[in-house]
Order: C-alpha cells, then sequence, then structure tokens
C-alpha cells in the first residue's frame, strides 16, 4: 500500500482539490507541503498531534515538510472555531512561544540535511507595506465570498473585527510566500482552514498564471484532530512540565471504546494489519488496546523510557506491584499539625482538587481513595509515618498521586 492509500485507510484524508495528481505526487515524494501551527502557547498540545503525525509520515515516504510557524499571524488571531476575538500576545511572548514550538517539533520532524524546514511568517508578514498589499493580494479577494466561508459566519452576529477579517488574507500570503521561495505546492490542514487554504490556492493561480495550478493543491484533515486537545480538565500538552508523561498516558488510557481504534488508526504508527484485527475487539479487549495507544504515543513524545514508566506506574494502581513511578508530591513538615494532616489538606497540597471546598465535595461524593481504600470522612487523619511510606492518593478515576513526605 502506497502512502497516500495509508493516509486514505487511516481516516485522516476528508477532501482534497484534485485526488489524482495529489495521489501521484504523494507517493512518489514529489510534495513539499506545509501545514502551519499559530503559536498561541509555548506548548503543542494533543489536538496538533494528527498534523504532526502526518507530517512524518508524509516524510518517511521521501515528500519535504515545511513547519510553519504563525509568529505573523499570531499578530492577528485566527476566528476559526472561536466565539470572540483572541487575547492579543506581546512580540516577546510570541517568539518565547515559536522557540518552544521548534523544540517539540524536531521529537516528529528530522529537520537534518534540508529534509524538513521549519519557517517563520513573522518573516514576511511584519515587513509588509500595507499599502502595496492592498494592491498586490486585497484585489484578489471578494468580501462577498470571504463572507460566506463557514469561519466568519459563525462570527457575524456576536461581531467579527476588521484585524480577525484579515486573517484569511494573510494565510493565503504565506502560502504565495512559501511556493515563491521553497517550491511548496501542497497545504494540509483541518476543515476549519478549508476557506483559508482555497484562499491560498486562489491566490497563486491569480499571481501567478494558469501554469501555476498543478502544483497548488489543497488537501483537508478530518476534524477528529481538533478534538483531541481539550479535556474536561483542560488541554492535554505534549511539555512534560506542563503535562506529566504519566498524565499524559492517562488521557490515552481513558479515551471512550468508541474512539480508542480510530485513534490508534489515525495516530499510531502501527502497522495497519495489526490494527485491522483490533476491530472485533470488545469488552476487556478494548482495555487492552487503550492501553496499546497510550503505550505508543506516550513513547512517541515522551520517549521509550517514559512510556515504560507510565504504564508501570498505571499498572500499580490497579494491580500489585510498587509505585515508584507514579507522579509524587512531597510535602513536609511544616504541612502537618501534630504529626498529622487532613485528607482535604492532602488533596489540595496535592494539586488533585484546587480549593478545600472542592476536596469536600470530592470525599462527600465518594470519589477519593487512599491506597485503594475509599475515604468517607472529611475529617480523615494521616500520620507521619504513613507520609514517609507514601500514599497513593485517587480522585476520581483518572487523577492520582503519590503523597510523601
Amino acid at each position: 500500500m502506497q502512502i497516500y492509500e495509508e493516509l486514505v485507510a487511516r481516516g485522516l484524508i476528508a477532501q482534497v482539490t484534485n485526488e489524482p495528481e495529489i495521489r501521484d505526487m504523494v507517493n512518489n515524494g514529489r510534495a513539499v507541503f506545509y501545514i502551519g501551527f499559530d503559536p498561541t502557547a509555548d506548548s503543542l498540545h494533543v489536538g496538533h498531534f494528527m498534523a504532526l503525525c502526518l507530517m512524518k509520515r508524509l516524510q518517511m515516504a521521501g515528500n519535504k515538510p515545511i513547519a510553519l510557524i504563525g509568529g505573523g499571524t499570531a499578530y492577528i488571531g485566527d476566528p476559526s472555531g472561536r466565539t470572540d476575538m483572541r487575547s492579543m500576545m506581546t512580540a516577546e511572548t510570541i517568539q518565547h512561544n515559536c522557540d518552544c514550538f521548534k523544540k517539540q517539533m524536531s521529537r516528529f520532524i528530522d529537520f537534518s540535511d534540508g529534509k524538513a524546514l521549519m519557517v517563520n511568517n513573522a518573516d514576511w508578514l511584519l515587513g509588509l507595506n500595507y499599502v502595496e498589499l492592498l494592491r498586490e493580494v486585497g484585489a484578489c479577494f471578494s468580501v462577498n465570498r470571504m463572507l460566506t466561508a463557514e469561519c466568519y459566519k459563525q462570527r457575524m452576529e456576536k461581531g467579527l473585527s476588521f484585524l480577525e477579517f484579515n486573517y484569511m488574507i494573510m494565510q493565503s500570503y504565506d502560502f504565495l510566500e512559501l511556493y515563491r521561495k521553497y517550491g511548496c505546492n501542497m497545504q494540509f490542514g483541518g476543515d476549519d482552514q478549508w476557506s483559508n487554504m482555497l484562499g491560498g490556492t486562489e491566490l497563486i493561480r491569480r499571481k501567478l498564471g494558469k501554469d501555476a495550478h498543478a502544483m497548488t493543491i489543497t488537501l483537508l484533515l478530518n476534524s477528529e484532530g481538533k478534538k483531541m486537545g481539550k479535556t474536561q480538565s483542560g488541554a492535554v500538552w505534549l511539555d512534560p512540565n506542563k503535562t506529566s508523561p504519566f498524565d499524559f498516558y492517562q488521557y490515552w488510557r481513558n479515551v471512550g471504546d468508541a474512539d480508542v481504534l480510530k485513534c490508534i488508526r489515525m495516530l499510531t504508527f502501527l502497522p495497519l494489519e495489526e490494527i485491522d484485527a483490533m476491530d472485533k475487539w470488545e469488552g476487556s479487549q478494548l482495555n487492552k488496546a487503550k492501553e496499546i495507544l497510550a503505550y505508543e504515543l506516550t513513547k512517541l513524545v515522551h520517549g521509550e523510557e517514559e512510556a515504560e514508566k507510565a504504564q508501570s506506574a498505571a499498572k500499580s494502581i490497579f494491580g500489585a506491584g510498587g509505585s515508584e513511578n507514579m507522579p509524587t508530591e512531597k510535602l513536609s513538615e511544616a504541612d502537618l499539625i501534630d504529626d498529622k494532616i487532613d485528607i482535604l489538606s492532602i488533596l489540595v497540597k496535592s494539586g488533585l482538587t484546587p480549593s478545600r471546598s472542592e476536596a469536600r465535595r470530592a470525599v462527600e461524593q465518594g470519589g477519593v481513595t487512599v491506597d485503594n481504600d475509599k475515604v468517607t470522612d472529611i475529617k480523615a487523619l494521616y500520620t507521619k509515618e504513613q507520609l514517609l511510606n507514601g500514599l497513593v492518593v485517587r480522585r476520581g478515576k483518572k487523577a492520582y498521586k503519590k503523597v510523601t513526605l
């Protein structure tokens, strides 16, 4: 199976502009493609995971990825999928976030010897002359057509700033510059980017003529990846200082039964034949599939050693074995009163709850255990000796800490 057919089989491609030509370019390693990442935080999260894995797959097949960091478009903010305007970031914050992205992407993409490029659209956007841009690019866009784009339609009722209205023009200009500078002939993105990407394709045709048409091809990623970045407790980050390898493992270990095989197919690099054999799995076998998913993705992001530690820690919670690899919170003697500490203080100081009131609710609702014993008394006390031995404290099904002194 060639790479394009594999992408389709894994459920990664939802829509294309010229499938025969795209298939030929991708399968023969002639695609120079880009995916954009706006640096709105100092870490990538699992919502970026599908794009990173796609770049890795295509590079392994001989194609050349361009990771475009939106250091310039971050000054504007993408209105897609949002109900309000993004907060404005300083130049220093944007640059710091860009630097963090570069370090994380290198775990997925090989940038050595020109095999891939990492560029920042601030290099060409920040120096643009506004009037020249209007004349060169603005004349190529119809306001009527722009207003039909889904990303703008969703915002028209609540208000769309003129600043954000320019985002489509900026992203389209990115494709033109990448085509001119690096021979970029293909772009990838989520379905919320479809109108913006078509704008870039049309801009190249308008500026460079029909001869460029064959090299300006737009693909659309399935939107599932966009849904993976958020959980009820917030984002799941690729930075181990923001989301520990254990918590990252647990996030994937706790995906729903209906999603686990879909995630394995889209995100892991396991052979399709092996994944196809899992299609008939059900019941307890799905728990095994979740362990495979969690291990493979933790290994991909944090390395094999951290994946082994996270898996071992997770197993120690539910079965026999030590808990030495579990995330640990160390208390000090100053946290104790008469060499004891109450359960509510443990929950707050370990970070398992943000406040004593929430800790109280968690205990009263039966959602807290200590060393596998359910805690029912909000005044339950634990001794210095117990802490020296270490207590495995759990809140709900997904949050665990080993609390020691």
